[in-house]
């Protein structure tokens, strides 16, 4: 017999709780009435006039003109070496090495003309000592050689509007994180308060804010909850979910979630974790829809566990490679691009890949404590669905066109950027396209009708998570999460936490708290530079700028406590078994226990291994 559970997520049938409510309110107005701090005027000034300031700094020193009389592949030369420096590539050779997609990806206006004239000017009319010599002084200006008092009226309008926008930054985070934790209005009502917060505080246009919800990333989680709805309505969930534990000989409920650790952990490592939880979810809550009974109609904690083994396999297994997230790869970058040193692929993987295989036993560990359900064994379920594959018969074409197009959705996934970075491809398609797309042919195939998704895609997990890509982005762009990141790096110096593996748990634990604020690549971006060139000043030339920059990465993936920290926690909570507060009951545990692993890892294995034959620290 089957037992169907309520699909919906837990907390949309509630109305607001006041009671609860009225506290994030008055905190956000209090932040915001306060005396606006130093450290957000000086970040304000760094964002807002820093830019502009660099640019008038080059257009004098390069072409002894003002900015508005450069001509355009000037402006273009100006342009490209302010944000090289911002991403502390300060050697001529990195500008040379960039191209014209870089520039565009940048929001660098340039035509190839202009590109091209700008770069031959670089490699023949700028030594390389001069380029360095003026990189180091536009960071010196843009970071301590701008004083508010100094700067002109409009400066200091920008400059004002730049510490605004960091404080209402910060009290919206203080608002959002209290509902999230809290649920004391529906999750996807405080989505969408995020936007209101933007456009009323004047931090986001009113025409900006609505395009803002529909971003790559929201895009593929709609598109992967829409391919699980065709992969339950089919039944392919049940063949994969039978081709993956039929040989069990004791399918007990510890061992299957350890099945599910020693498979999706690794393969995060190669794979978008966000696939991979969109792929196992549906086999989840297979198995824990047909492991009911008449004796137990129900189990909460069952269904949780479950849920929550998928996304923390997804979470733990990114760091393992440089494919498992951009963080990794923004950190390579800025190792590079900052001092010169490479981390190849491969190398990555010696390094990080032993993480995985320290947390999968932990995080299993974790889950098992933290959630104990009254069901034990699963072979119930699996007896149950072999006789409902066994109804079935053979293949139809229907899961055969599942399959189909899923592969190549898979497939996509996996190539969409090397393809369009060899010139295969026209255009960068996005993950979330491609997700989109495998939902529409699924359509087209007859798989699924829109009925489907209508009553099977919890909507509401789609404008959740695209209100989480929005308070991540604002807290990156307005620089809130650099001001948090200094300020925390600053007050703990006196307490001795400025150097040597104090300074490395100083770094993780920032990033870690971060990374469960905004996207994993953004944290990593905003604390990576801050710690990097602090490893530089207390340890030059050792091998603890490399274990910093891998230390970064591997914090940055320690999203475990919130519902928006990573596209996996938000996909499973769609299948509405799970509460904000779950997130917490295994997430806490894991966070703490993720960075002792991660400093244990740096103090044994990276210090007896060394780096590149650099001396230790």
């Amino acid at each position: 017999m089957t037992h169907e559970t309520k699909k919906k997520a837990t907390g949309y049938d509630k109305y607001v709780n006041w009671k609860l409510l009225i506290i994030p309110v008055i905190l956000f107005f209090l932040i915001l009435v306060l005396p606006t701090p130093n450290g957000m005027v000086e970040v304000g000034i760094q964002y807002k006039v820093g830019p502009e300031a660099v640019h008038s700094f080059l257009a004098e020193e390069l072409f002894h003109k003002q900015v508005s009389d450069l001509e355009q592949w000037q402006v273009a030369t100006v342009e490209m070496m302010e944000h090289n420096m911002r991403m502390g590539a300060m050697t001529k050779d990195r500008l040379l090495n960039r191209n014209l997609k870089w520039a565009n990806k940048y929001d660098i206006k340039v035509g190839s003309t202009n590109f091209k004239r700008a770069k031959d000017f670089v490699k023949q009319d700028v030594e390389a000592d001069r380029f360095e010599t003026l990189m180091k002084k536009s960071f010196e200006l843009r970071m301590d050689g701008l004083h508010y008092d100094a700067l002109s009226d409009s400066q200091k309008k920008k400059a004002d509007v730049g510490a605004w926008q960091i404080k209402v930054a910060i009290a919206m985070a203080v608002f959002v994180v209290f509902c999230f934790m809290t649920e004391c209005m529906p999750l996807p009502g405080v989505a969408f308060m995020i936007g209101l917060i933007l456009v009323f505080c004047k931090v986001v246009p009113k025409d900006t804010v609505t395009q803002l919800y529909w971003s790559d990333a929201a895009w593929f989680i709609m598109g992967s909850l829409m391919f699980a709805a065709a992969f339950v309505k089919t039944g392919v969930d049940k063949r994969m979910c039978m081709a993956m534990f039929k040989r069990l000989a004791t399918p007990n409920v510890k061992l299957i979630t350890f099945i599910f650790f020693i498979i999706i952990a690794p393969l995060a490592a190669f794979i978008s974790d966000h696939a991979l939880a969109a792929m196992f979810l549906p086999i989840g809550m297979l198995l824990y829809q047909n492991s009911l009974t008449d004796e137990i109609p129900d189990d909460k904690e069952l269904a949780k566990l479950l849920m929550i083994t998928i996304a923390m396999a997804c979470n733990i297994g990114g760091p393992g490679a440089p494919s498992g997230g951009a963080r990794n790869v923004i950190m390579i970058a800025y190792l590079n691009d900052m001092f010169g040193m490479d981390i190849g692929y491969f190398q990555w993987v010696t390094y990080c890949f032993p993480f995985i295989l320290v947390m999968i036993p932990i995080t299993w560990f974790v889950v098992n404590m933290r959630f104990r359900p009254k069901i034990k064994t699963l072979a119930p379920a699996m007896k149950h669905l072999e006789s409902e594959i066994n109804k079935m018969g053979k293949w139809n074409k229907h899961q055969i066109w599942a399959v189909i197009i899923f592969v190549i959705m898979v497939f996509g996934w996996f190539t969409e950027k090397a393809f369009y970075q060899l010139g295969i491809y026209p255009v960068r398609l996005g993950i979330g396209t491609i997700a989109v797309a495998g939902a529409i042919a699924y359509l087209l195939a007859g798989v699924v009708n829109w009925r489907d998704y209508q009553e099977k895609v919890d909507w509401g997990v789609v404008w959740l998570y695209a209100g989480a890509i929005i308070f991540g982005s604002v807290l990156d762009k307005t620089g809130a999460a650099f001001w948090l990141a200094r300020s925390a790096i600053d007050g703990l110096a006196p307490l001795g936490m400025n150097s040597g593996l104090p300074l490395m748990l100083t770094s993780n634990g920032l990033t870690a708290i971060l990374t469960n604020l905004m996207a994993d690549g953004p944290a990593a971006a905003a604390v990576g530079p801050i710690t990097l060139n602090m490893a530089a000043l207390v340890h030059p030339g050792t091998t603890f700028l490399p274990f910093m920059a891998m230390g970064t990465a591997i914090a940055s993936s320690f999203a475990y406590c919130l519902i928006i920290g990573t596209p996996p926690n938000a996909i499973v909570y769609a299948s509405g078994y799970l509460e904000p507060k779950d997130y917490l009951r295994a997430g806490l545990p894991m966070w703490i226990l993720a960075n002792i692993a991660l400093i244990a890892l740096t103090a044994i294995y990276w210090s007896m291994r060394g780096f590149n034959g650099l001396p230790s620290f």
